[in-house]
């Protein structure tokens, strides 16, 4: 054989990011709790969970006691039940399934999966716009201009509305309860993704109006990776968790208890759902100082536009943990080093911050979410001394 099995000895797989601040924006909140860390090992063997069940479904397994906790996440959510899926963009496909070939409204920033997720189901999509540069809000009374849209175009009004919390491009904070309410005089069921925000902010999908709430566990729950959350309300429940009617002309089998949407039983009962359920109380707690992570983000960002040329793109003032700079200076030093683009990321590096993209220095994303004010403080003086080093003015 010509392979070398050497390069997959755990010496040669060591994390790049190891011993640094991660800035990465889409794992600050997904950053593991001491008590997610200690159950790695136990629950570390495939769908491990599936050890204990006797249902036929695990999110039915009473010890460790599953049952209730998809209970709880969805009254820590507002909501009247959830279930576990494969990621955000699996709650969202899960959703849409219910809707198919039918319409949905949508934000101009909502993440890719979003329209996956509509295409994968046949349905027709229509977008409210942002504001463009340099702040790309989402005014709450487009989906009512939308919504009109829909209607002169297809006789009635649409099935389903998604907007994004959080959006991952800019981390602006879009106005759930306003466009909840408009969903609900217009009677179009509202999806909230959450995927930046539940878990680290408080999310109440009854007050926001809001038909189905999906999360990410991995990035904002502080759970391994994949896991998503999807919690919806009694009324809706049916459609969306509907169970196999399918039965075998030869075998006569059937599997009435399998919920379609989620693949029967959604593939994330071993570690990802043991870490998101240790993690748990954790972040029922930490969803309450949630002001303080935003002023970190403020005086963040206030910091890093004291380097010349750096400046916010996105909502003003901050209003979440997530944020995309514009660099010009930084892509003037890129244009004439041998590494170019890639010299920040290197650079950052060598003073042990990791996260921000190989590659960009146009612009870049972080997230400071969970980050200490010691921490922060090296994340800003890590790109201020970058700067100077190069000839970049930083005030002082």
């Amino acid at each position: 054989m010509g392979m070398d099995l050497n390069r997959y000895h755990p010496n040669n797989l060591k994390r790049v990011s190891s011993g640094m601040i991660n800035v990465h924006p889409i794992q600050r909140g997904g950053i593991l709790t001491e008590e997610a860390r200690r159950v790695l090992l136990e629950w570390a063997d495939g769908y491990s969970v599936c050890d204990v069940c006797l249902e036929g479904r695990v999110d039915l397994v009473k010890n460790p006691p599953i049952d209730e906790f998809k209970q709880d996440v969805a009254e820590f959510l507002g909501m009247d039940t959830a279930r576990f899926t494969a990621g955000a963009r699996h709650a969202k496909f899960a959703i849409m399934s219910a809707f198919k070939n039918g319409t949905l409204v949508l934000d101009s920033l909502a993440h890719y999966t979003s329209y996956i997720a509509a295409e994968l189901n046949g349905i027709r999509v229509y977008e409210v716009p942002n504001s463009g540069y340099p702040d790309f809000r989402i005014d709450p009374e487009g989906y009512a201009t939308t919504f009109e849209r829909v209607k002169e175009e297809t006789g009635r009004y649409p099935d389903l509305a998604l907007l994004t919390h959080v959006d991952y491009r800019y981390g602006n904070l879009a106005d759930a309860r306003k466009v909840g309410k408009i969903c609900e005089e217009y009677e179009v069921s509202l999806v909230l993704n959450t995927a930046y925000t539940s878990g680290i902010m408080e999310v109440d999908g009854k007050k926001l109006r809001a038909s189905f709430i999906v999360g990410s566990g991995h990035k904002s729950w502080a759970a391994t990776a994949p896991i998503g959350i999807l919690a919806t309300n009694y009324e809706l429940a049916d459609s969306v968790f509907r169970t196999s009617k399918l039965r075998g002309d030869w075998s006569g089998r059937a599997f009435t208890k399998k919920e379609l949407a989620l693949f029967g039983c959604s593939p994330v009962y071993g570690l990802p759902v043991m870490t998101l359920m240790a993690s748990f109380p954790r972040v029922v707690e930490r969803v309450k100082r949630w002001d303080e992570e935003v002023e970190k983000a403020r005086w963040f960002v206030r910091e890093m536009e004291k380097i010349e040329g750096v400046e916010l793109i996105g909502e003003r003032p901050k209003n979440h943990t997530l944020m995309h700079f514009e660099s010009p200076a930084f892509h003037h030093i890129a244009k004439k080093h041998r590494k170019r683009g890639y010299f920040l990321y290197h650079e950052l590096k060598k003073r042990k911050v990791f996260g921000v993209q190989a590659g960009m220095t146009k612009n870049f994303k972080l997230n400071t979410y969970g980050l200490s004010w010691e921490e922060l403080e090296k994340v800003a003086w890590a790109f201020k001394d970058i700067a100077e080093k190069y000839g970049v003015e930083v005030e002082d």
